[in-house]
């Protein structure tokens, strides 16, 4: 638009200076006052023009208004990760003219990541292009205030006195310019009256365009951006029989949104699975210590397998307040079948000791599979175990964390230690039988007090080149180092374990 007003003020000068001389040639006028020639005149004044008009688009640029992004729109969808993570896409409704057009949008989270923000176009992808992009969050306060009015001119009010001076100092508290009146300290004031807002300053973070645009009129817009401080996780919450042999599982999405914005009426999906990120990030915990237990329920979630993760995606709008914990009913399921294993862990402290006394830990086994009513990969998260007790009341037993965990995978749950079972571990001979080689006898006697049998898992660990040449208990080989003896305790009763190895090293 600039040089096209340049280009016609030079065409209608230029024009000017070809008819003065025709109309008006050189000569003596009737006075005798000498009529200079004004061609060279007139070259000066386009000259003069052309250059006082580029000096000045810089700062036709500088001064032009901004507008903001309306709240309207298509709406704002939320991919939230379990890393601390969100990615938004807020999608606008907005007017921009032909040519420069700077554009403010306010409604974004606290923690945004400014280095992660896109600007597109929907309408015009290719000729409304973004020329520079900022992030401005000076948030407004009092300290910010008073720190941007030092030299200027401020209202104080102190008890029943108003003070008007400019501000040479707040530290300690404020020094006052009063002109002839002098320069005062007060150390107490009651308000402080500032003009305006200084420059610089905004009541909320605010994210600021220079666009080129070639389209004037309506354009559908999505702003996208990271942000840190949304998280979410799963929490389990199970409820075995009275028998110990099925459990109800519910499924639960936890979302905790601290990121320092709200999220109406959003569309929510969530992305399971532990995706690499270079910038280290610090994981929101959370704890919910109620018990959500449902019924069953028709699923909300839509889940499906995305790259190398699982997307879960909402299927409603809902929304997302600031500094809010969410829960939403991810799945039910009702008599999945578990096994109850009772292990004794006897090698944790194989180098370390001849004699061991532990703790008897106890289990719950499940398979993820669609046969036993589940069958969905699950995310990881926390699974707390309930039990009803003999007046119908359920009873917290225990709880631990699961892995994200494929469908036809087990789950190891590791509730607590057995009271009523007891194990000791003594090595009973170690001799070196060569220089290299040794020969070792393990004992590990179990105690049952309670009034059922019961079946223990012993497990050892075996190191260097290693052969059991005597035992007990037939046992299972896990792997090149670990081995594991099932072990039938009655009910009331005891039993022992004893094996002899030979290693080398």
């Amino acid at each position: 638009m600039a040089s096209k007003y340049l280009l016609i003020m030079a065409v209608f000068l230029i024009g000017v200076m070809i008819l003065i001389p025709v109309l008006n040639p050189p000569g003596e006028d009737p006075e005798g006052e000498k009529v200079v020639s004004t061609r060279s005149a007139v070259l000066k004044e386009i000259g003069s023009i052309i250059t006082s008009s580029r000096m000045a688009l810089p700062q036709i640029i500088a001064e032009a208004e901004a507008q903001q992004i309306s709240s309207e729109g298509a709406g704002v969808e939320v991919t939230v990760y379990n890393q601390n993570l969100g990615l938004v896409k807020d999608r606008r409704d907005i007017q921009l003219t032909s040519g420069l057009n700077i554009v403010e949008f306010q409604d974004v989270a606290a923690q945004i990541d400014p280095t992660s923000v896109h600007f597109k176009s929907i309408t015009a992808p290719d000729r409304c292009i973004v020329e520079e992009q900022n992030y401005e969050y000076d948030l407004v306060s009092g300290y910010k205030l008073i720190e941007k009015y030092l030299g200027e001119a401020i209202t104080v009010e102190a008890g029943n006195k108003t003070y008007n001076g400019k501000l040479l100092s707040s530290s300690g508290g404020l020094i006052l310019d009063m002109g002839e009146q002098g320069i005062i300290t007060l150390g107490s004031y009651d308000n402080i009256q500032f003009p305006k807002l200084p420059q610089g300053l905004r009541i909320k973070p605010t994210l600021l365009w220079h666009l080129q645009n070639e389209v004037p009129g309506n354009h559908d817009v999505e702003v996208s951006y990271l942000t840190s401080g949304i998280n979410w996780n799963a929490n389990y919450i199970a409820v075995i029989d009275s028998d110990d042999k099925n459990t109800d599982l519910n499924g639960w999405v936890t979302i905790n949104n601290n990121a320092g914005a709200s999220f109406p009426d959003a569309t929510l999906k969530l992305v399971a699975g532990d995706i690499h990120r270079v910038t280290p990030e610090a994981r929101g915990g959370m704890y919910d210590e109620d018990v959500m237990y449902s019924s069953k329920a028709a699923p909300q979630f839509d889940e499906e397998s995305f790259f190398e993760y699982h997307l879960y995606s909402l299927q409603r709008k809902t929304d997302l307040k600031d500094k809010e914990t969410k829960q939403i009913s991810l799945f039910t399921s009702s008599g999945v079948p578990v096994t109850k294993e009772y292990i004794f862990d006897g090698g944790s402290s194989y180098w370390y000791s001849s004699s061991q006394e532990n703790k008897v830990n106890v289990m719950l086994k499940l398979t993820n599979s669609e046969e036993n009513g589940l069958g969905i990969p699950m995310p990881k998260g926390l699974v707390r175990v309930y039990k009803a007790d003999s007046s119908g009341q359920l009873q917290f037993i225990g709880e631990d964390n699961i892995d994200h965990t494929p469908k036809d995978e087990q789950i190891r749950l590791y509730i607590g230690d057995a009271f009523d079972i007891t194990a000791e571990r003594n090595v009973m001979e170690s001799n070196q039988i060569s220089d290299d080689t040794w020969k070792q006898t393990v004992k590990v006697e179990l105690a049952n007090h309670k009034d059922e049998d019961i079946v223990v898992t012993v497990k050892e660990r075996l190191y260097c080149d290693w052969e059991i040449t005597k035992t007990t208990h037939d046992y299972e080989k896990k792997d090149a180092w670990n081995v594991e003896f099932k072990v039938p305790v009655p009910a009331d009763g005891e039993a022992a374990l004893e094996f002899t190895q030979i290693y080398s090293c």
